[in-house]
Order: structure tokens, then sequence, then C-alpha cells
């Protein structure tokens, strides 16, 4: 037998097209990519082209050359925002509308001739012409001045021995605003309010005049007065305040009839959430399957609210829903994506009361492997309100006065399951990454009482498994039945990502080799090797920072973090639209009776773009509330001192995560010991050129509180036992041209 000579293309690898594309100043066509990368099968490279399109981690620009995705115009409109460590002028770009942080654009020195123009400066907005440096940033030469920006600023009103001052609520605000009598406008002291920022560049302490004063109404059922989450519902405009006709449509809800519903009212199922749980959307129940043909098989059910029934598509309700896209849970209150009357009421399944809920039985086997499922429309009784702490303790041998008779026919059940998912979850190997989560504990009166680590115990693992395998049935079933499904997706982590990774984890010693393929079980091996160490803190932020982010969408790409084929989300209806949409389609695709799709088409690419924002805004309000709230707390301990480790390190300074509260502070530059600082990217470390001191990721340090700011949420740091002059950064060489300065500049951006 013969064969031809002709060797076979060795395979195109999509990140070297991505490193190749990266590293040119302009966009690059396919030919130059092929010579680039050292191939001649186009065919290939057409392919990995089309693939990384598909996957937005590439674009084509009019004249069919391909640049990263998120390069900015040649020509664009910038704002000036201030200087960097250099006192040179930096720029962002004024149309930016992606997640991350925009581009750093350094303005090359203009050449003002016989007119003399003012520099720019803070606020003024330029037409410039742009050229692609290092890490995705820009130098950028001025075509034409444009104007000034409004500047409008939201802060708290005080008044002090000085006259009126505006607090901002924007932590890049290092200063207070005076605010003249004549500006007040009727605002009093504590207000929160929206002013604008005198324009100009005089000298001394800028000054601001109120034009709005924010009366944003509180629930009943909300902790105190504080204003910690009214900043955030202004800062993120999230929709808090229901329609009359949306709060009425909720008030007419009634009780669902039994009709075609399978009776489920006899069997125990149970609520497990956190004692401070605000709604009850989901409820489960397990028992060892009785087919000889499953030895140590187990059969779970998971029942949740039936919303679909009471929130049709396009009514008031709906529309309100999907606005809001999800509930927003903060310290204080809670603002929810269906009015009270359904969130609290109708939709909640507290113990003892008859509710609609859409089910799912799923069978397994004794290793956790899904046999088959089925979905049901029913009526349950909750049979407990429980408590993830109280069915641990019950398991652990201190069980109360409530899980004692359950101990043996309910929760003990639900454990045997638990036990075989989990093999099941060990097989497959997701991405095992368990980061602290804080809680805030207030009083009745919403000061802040203590800020806690929140514990993870088997029992939040147990509802946790239920759940994905519910959702994993939801998928499937969507699938099988051809209906339209909002997946949830999470897809690999981007090359650029992965690259920073790497470079990341060679500087403490790990090897990772460039261009390597890395599924969720090479991330938790990294993990596993870090956890004893030092960096295991730091080592966790990084895996997950290199992750993609996940979203929602019609078009199903897998979630890589779950290493699962295909997922949604069914389980949460009163608190996410998603898992509504997720309802209807069942309910459609299975006859199971009235609440299903209508009859116009579902986009569901822009239903998803839409939650995934919504999503991603309510995250960050969040965090924000929980930081305004955890400095609150630190408020009265300035001058204390806490342990903690670095998390973060800049050329400005280190962030800092302290152990005893997981809350992250800035230790400036200049509280380091004197000497001149050299910022390492690569590893992420500040060195000092003299005295050799080094500051890296994932160091431990005693530190000094100096300042925390309740109302930006900041907290300012100083290492214990420095008395020494103020470190600084390394001056940039004097002989160095300004150009090639420009282009050896690192991109350092805060937290």
């Amino acid at each position: 037998m013969t064969t031809s000579g002709k060797k076979p293309a060795p395979p195109i690898h999509k990140n070297q097209i991505i490193d190749f594309i990266g590293g040119t100043r302009e966009g690059v066509g396919v030919r130059n990519i092929m010579i680039g990368i050292g191939t001649k099968d186009r065919a290939g490279v057409k392919q990995a082209i089309k693939e990384l399109e598909e996957a937005g981690e590439i674009e084509r620009t009019r004249g069919k050359q391909y640049v990263l995705s998120g390069r900015l115009p040649r020509v664009t409109v910038i704002e000036v925002t201030g200087t960097d460590e250099y006192g040179d002028v930096v720029a962002t770009p004024v149309n930016w509308d992606q997640d991350a942080e925009p581009p750093i654009i350094f303005i090359n020195p203009e050449k003002r001739g016989k007119s003399r123009q003012a520099a720019l400066g803070k606020g003024d907005r330029a037409l410039a012409r742009l050229q692609p440096i290092e890490d995705n940033n820009y130098n950028a030469s001025i075509i034409k001045r444009i104007g000034f920006a409004p500047k409008t600023i939201l802060g708290i009103y005080r008044e002090t021995d000085e006259g009126g001052m505006l607090e901002p609520t924007d932590r890049k605000h290092h200063f207070d605003f005076i605010v003249p009598p004549e500006n007040i406008n009727g605002a009093k002291p504590g207000d929160l309010v929206v002013a604008e920022i005198e324009s100009g560049r005089k000298l001394g302490r800028a000054s601001a005049t109120i034009t709005e004063i924010l009366n944003i109404e509180r629930p009943e059922t909300s902790k105190g007065d504080q204003p910690y989450t009214k900043i955030a519902l202004h800062d993120h405009n999230i929709p808090y305040i229901f329609t009359d006709l949306a709060v009425e449509q909720a008030e007419k809800a009634n009780a669902a009839p039994l009709d075609k519903r399978d009776d489920l009212r006899d069997v125990p199922l149970v609520t497990i959430d956190d004692e401070d749980a605000r709604d009850f959307d989901d409820a489960v129940f397990a028992e060892p399957d009785n087919d000889k043909a499953n030895p140590g098989g187990w059969h779970l059910m998971v029942a949740i609210a039936d919303v679909a029934w009471y929130v049709r598509p396009s009514d008031e309700l709906d529309k309100t829903a999907l606005e809001r896209g999800n509930s927003v849970y903060f310290p204080d209150q809670v603002v929810p994506m269906l009015p009270e009357g359904l969130s609290n009421g109708w939709c909640s399944l507290r113990p003892d009361e008859e509710r609609p809920c859409l089910a799912v039985h799923m069978w397994i086997d004794a290793d956790g492997r899904a046999l088959r499922h089925q979905f049901v429309r029913g009526l349950m009784r909750s049979h407990a309100r429980l408590t993830y702490n109280q069915v641990q303790a019950a398991v652990d041998g201190s069980p109360d006065d409530l899980t004692t008779p359950l101990l043996e026919s309910v929760i003990q059940p639900l454990y045997g399951a638990y036990d075989a998912l989990c093999r099941e979850r060990l097989d497959r190997e997701p991405l095992d990454l368990d980061l602290p989560e804080k809680k805030i504990i207030l009083d009745d009166d919403g000061y802040v009482q203590d800020v806690q680590s929140r514990l993870r115990h088997d029992s939040h693992k147990l509802i946790e498994e239920f759940m994905i395998a519910a959702n994993v049935a939801a998928a499937t079933t969507l699938e099988e039945q051809k209906q339209p499904c909002l997946y949830r997706i999470h897809d690999e982590p981007p090359a650029k990502n992965l690259e920073s990774y790497r470079q990341f984890l060679k500087s403490i010693g790990f090897k990772l080799s460039k261009g390597q393929v890395l599924m969720p079980r090479n991330f938790n091996q990294i993990l596993k090797k870090a956890k004893e160490g030092e960096y295991f803190d730091a080592v966790s932020q990084m895996t997950l920072r290199s992750q993609s982010q996940a979203t929602y969408t019609g078009k199903n790409v897998g979630h890589f973090g779950l290493a699962l084929r295909r997922y949604c989300h069914f389980t949460s209806p009163i608190r996410r639209y998603a898992d509504l949409i997720v309802h209807r389609a069942l309910i459609s695709g299975l006859s199971l009776g009235a609440g299903g799709l209508d009859d116009k088409p579902i986009n569901t690419e822009e239903i998803g773009e839409h939650l995934s924002v919504t999503e991603r805004r309510a995250a960050v309000a969040e965090r924000d509330v929980v930081d305004r709230f955890s400095a609150a707390y630190l408020s009265g301990k300035i001058g204390e001192t806490f342990s903690g480790k670095v998390n973060g390190v800049t050329n400005f300074g280190l962030f800092i995560t302290l152990d005893e509260i997981a809350s992250d502070g800035l230790l400036p530059i200049r509280s380091l010991p004197d000497d001149y600082y050299e910022f390492d990217e690569k590893r992420m470390s500040l060195k000092g050129s003299r005295n050799k001191y080094v500051f890296h990721l994932g160091m431990k340090l005693d530190v000094v509180l100096e300042d925390a700011n309740p109302v930006s949420g900041s907290l300012v740091l100083s290492i214990l036992g420095t008395n020494t002059s103020p470190g600084r950064q390394r001056p940039k060489p004097r002989k160095k041209s300004h150009k090639s300065r420009k282009r050896s500049r690192k991109s350092t951006r805060n937290r």
C-alpha cells in the first residue's frame, strides 16, 4: 500500500492568531496572519478566524482587516481624566460601552503655535488620532478640541463650621466640595443630592451647586435609614418603584386550583435557606429509588414556585420584571423583581401553605449519573422552613425541635442523594473555587453590628447540587422539545486572560506552558498545589479573574466552570427573569397548561444580553453597598491594627484584604518604607531600588486603619510600625525620550 508523500498541515492554534493580531499596530488580513503564524493552511486559518469572531475575541474592520475586540477606531472622541504618575495627560474614550475598564490614552504634547491655547485639562474633550501601544492602550495626537463635558457629582450634603460641604460618593474624588449658601437650593444635612461642579482651574477647594435632592423611598421592611443603598440605586440606575398597575395585578392574585396539577401536598418537601432569606422559591425531597434495576439509586424532586401562573407574557407584571431583570439584595433591604404580593406571597413556598409549583422528578444511579427526569405542574405544601445551619447541626448530631422528627425521614435521604451527586461531580471535575463572601449583620436601626464571612456547609452544597441537576434537566428537556432555551453559558477563558494568568503563576514559581489548553481540572490542580502556601488567596483571585463572564444567550456553548454541555437557570423565577422564560418554555413544550410562551417569537439573544447587563448591574451595586456598610463598621476602629494579605499590586500602592472581615483597603505607596519603588506587572510586585523592600501578591502584612469613609466605601491603610519618610515610585529616566517612554508604559488600573 502506498501513501502520498504530502504531509497534513499542522493544526491551527487560535491562541497563535490572537497573539499575532495583538502584537500588530494596525489590523491584519488573512494572508499576513498566515505568514505571521507560519502556515499555508488558508482554509484552516479562515475557519479559526470565523470561530474567534463568533466568540467575540476578534473583529473585522471595513477594510477586511482583523483586530482584537475592543480596539478603538483610529480617530475617536476622548475625554481627559487627569494625569498619570509621570505627570502626562491621560484620557479615556467618550463612547465606551463595554463592561471592562476603558483603555488608557496617553496624549502627546500639543503644538500650540502662536495661539498659545491653554493645555487640555480634566474634563476637556477632543477629537484625536490614536496609535495602539502595549496592553491595549494608546498614544493620541489631538486633531481638534470639542469642548468641556458638564460634570455632575453625587454626594451627601453636610453642614460644617466652614459652611456647606458636599461629600462625594465616588472614591475617585478625594476631597469634599464647598457649597456656597446661594448654591444649597433647599438641601438639608444628610440629603443625598446631585450637584454640578464649577468648571475652571481655580486654586483651592472646588465648589459645587446642588441641582437635585434625591428623595428615594424605602420599603417598610428595610432596616434603618442609612444612605448607602440609596446611593447604589441612583448610581446604577436600578428601578425600585413598581407601577400602580403592577402592584394592582399582584394584589389581585389568589390561590391556584388543583385542577389538572399533580397533588404533591403530602410529599415532605422542605425549603432550606439562610436565616435572613426573604423569599422561598425552591423546595427539595429525596428518597431511595425502589426500582430493583437501580440499586443504590435515588429519586429526587425539586419543586419551584409557579411564577408563570401569575405573571403572563406582556402583562404589566411581565414588563416590570423584564425591565428589572432580577432582584437586588442589599444588607438593609431587597429590591424585588416582583411586587411583595407575589415575591413574599403567592410565589413564596412558605411552610404549611398550599402553593402552585413546577416540579421535576429526577432519578439518578448510585454514582449520581442522571437516568431520567420528568417535569410536572403541581400543588405542594412545604413541610418545613429550614436553615442551612439548622440542617447541618442536625446532621452533625445536634438536631433541634424542628429537625428531630425530620432527621431520619427527610434530612438523611437528602444527604444520601447528595453523596451520590458528589460522586458524579468528582467525575465531572468542575472548577472548584470557594471564595469568601461577606455578610453584614445589622441591628433594627440599620447600624452595623458585625461583618462576617459567610460559612459554607455541606447543607449549602447539597442545595447547590440539587439545583444544578434540575437546571440541567430543564435545558435537556427544552432541547428535546425543540423549544427556545435561554442558556446560561460560561465560555472558555480568553487567550489574553490565560497569558496574564500564566505570567502571574510563573512569577510565584508555578510552571504553565504557553498555549497549554486549560480545563477546569487543570485550574483545580493549580489551586490544590497553592492550597498550603502563602499565595493561595492570590491564586484563587487570579483564577477567578482569568475566567470568562457567565452570560445568558440563546446559543449554547456549554458551561466551562461547571463542566457541563448544556445548562440553563430554572430554579429561581421569583428573582430571575431568565428562569421565568425557561418555565414558560417548559410549560409550552410539555403542554402543561396556561402561562407558557405566547405566539410571538421570543428573541433569546436580545433578552439574554439585557439580562446579562442587569445581572452585572445588580452584582456591582450589591458589592458597593457591602463596601459602604463595611466602611461604616470600620469607621469606629480607626487606628486599630489588622492582619491582612496583599490581593492587588499597582504602581500607586497595594490593595490589602483584611483577614478579620474580608474587606479591601488601599495601602498607598506613600505609606511604604522610604524608597524608590519599581512596579513589576508580571510579578505583581513593588520592589525598592535602594533598601530592596519587596511587596508582592499574597504577602501577609500587619496594617493600621488610617481612614474609613462610609459614603464612598473606601479604606486607607498603613503598614504597622512604619515611621519613615514616604515611599515613592521610581522616577522616570531623564534621558529617555517622551515617545519611547510612552511605548513602554504599562497599564495600571484600580481594582
